[in-house]
C-alpha cells in the first residue's frame, strides 16, 4: 500500500460498504480521512476507525460550500476526493424508467458537481491531488431497463473528464508539471469489490498524475 502520510482525503457518501473499506484502507496507509454522509448514526463506525466525520447533504450546493468553508477555517485542505454518492434504480424496460427514479439517481451527479467545484482549488493545487468517481460498465452498453442509471453515469464520466481537462490546462498555463488527476473507475457492480476499489484508489498516489489524468480504469472480480 502506498504511504499516504500527510494526505487528506474526503470520502463523499462514506456510509456505504465501499466507504467503510476506503476509510479503513486510507487510514491504514496514513491518510487523514474526512468521511461525509447524511446520517450521523451511519457515520459513527467511520469515526471509530479514526476518520473525521461531517454530516452533509451532498445534493445541496450550499451545504457543500459550507462544508468546504468549515474545513478550510480549520486549516484542512483536501488532497483527494473519492466520490461514492450513488445508488441504483431501474428495471421495467424503457417504459419503467420513471421521472422519480431519474431524479433520485441524478442526486449523485449533482453531488459530484457541487463537490468538485467546492474543492477544485484544493485538489488542483495539491502537491498530489487525486479525484476519483465510480461509474458503470453500463455506460458502454446501456440497457433499456437501466437507461436512467446509464445516463447519469455517462454524465458523471463527462463531468469527470472535464475536471481532468481543467487540471491539465491549469498546469500547462502555469508552466508546471501536472500534479492532480481525475480518474474514472468502472465496475459492473460494486458488490464484492469494496476492498479492491479502496486499494485501487489509495494506489493512485503511486503513479504519476500525467499517466492517470483523464483515465478510465475497469475493476473486475478476480478469477
Amino acid at each position: 500500500m502506498t504511504d499516504l502520510t500527510g494526505r487528506t482525503v474526503l470520502i463523499a457518501g462514506a456510509t456505504s460498504a465501499s466507504g467503510l473499506a476506503a476509510t479503513r484502507a486510507l487510514t491504514s496507509a496514513g491518510a487523514r480521512v474526512v468521511a461525509t454522509g447524511r446520517s450521523p448514526e451511519k457515520l459513527a463506525p467511520l469515526a471509530a476507525l479514526g476518520a473525521h466525520v461531517e454530516t452533509v447533504d451532498h445534493s445541496d450546493e450550499r451545504a457543500v460550500v459550507e462544508l468546504s468553508r468549515r474545513l478550510h477555517s480549520r486549516g484542512v485542505s483536501i488532497d483527494g476526493l473519492l466520490h461514492l454518492v450513488g445508488g441504483w434504480r431501474g428495471g421495467g424496460g424503457l417504459a419503467g424508467q420513471t421521472e422519480d427514479d431519474y431524479r433520485a439517481l441524478e442526486a449523485s451527479f449533482s453531488a459530484l458537481r457541487h463537490l468538485s467545484r467546492a474543492f477544485d482549488d484544493d485538489v488542483r493545487t495539491s502537491p498530489a491531488g487525486r479525484l476519483a468517481v465510480v461509474s458503470s460498465t453500463a455506460v458502454a452498453r446501456p440497457l433499456a431497463g437501466g437507461a436512467n442509471y446509464a445516463a447519469v453515469k455517462a454524465a458523471t464520466e463527462a463531468w469527470t473528464r472535464a475536471v481532468a481537462q481543467g487540471y491539465a490546462k491549469a498546469a500547462r498555463e502555469a508552466g508546471e508539471p501536472l500534479r492532480a488527476a481525475a480518474v474514472i473507475f468502472r465496475v459492473s457492480s460494486l458488490a464484492g469489490l469494496e476492498d479492491r476499489l479502496a486499494t485501487a484508489y489509495a494506489e493512485l498516489w503511486g503513479s504519476d498524475a500525467s499517466e492517470l489524468n483523464d483515465s478510465i480504469l475497469e475493476l473486475q472480480q478476480k478469477g
